[in-house]
């Protein structure tokens, strides 16, 4: 299951990861990841001190299969 912390302090391993935004991002509206050893956590760009999931890695493989395959795409 996901996780959700407040604040990287609820998270030591965040306080030190290199979090990055798309290339391809032109809006406000992104979302930052970051590899952890154990992990994959995501957060809101624009709330960057707000709540970060966690993933574990098998998780974040089958969400980017997912979309690359076309299967988040709104309809």
């Amino acid at each position: 299951m996901n996780e959700i912390h407040h604040t990287p302090t609820a998270c030591p391993d965040l306080a030190r990861v290199a979090w990055r935004k798309s290339t391809r991002s032109q809006t406000s509206n992104c979302v930052e990841v970051a590899p952890t050893p154990a992990t994959v956590a995501l957060r809101d760009s624009k709330d960057r001190g707000g709540p970060v999931l966690l993933f574990d890695r098998g998780e974040w493989q089958s969400f980017l299969a997912a979309a690359k395959e076309g299967q988040l795409d709104r309809i």
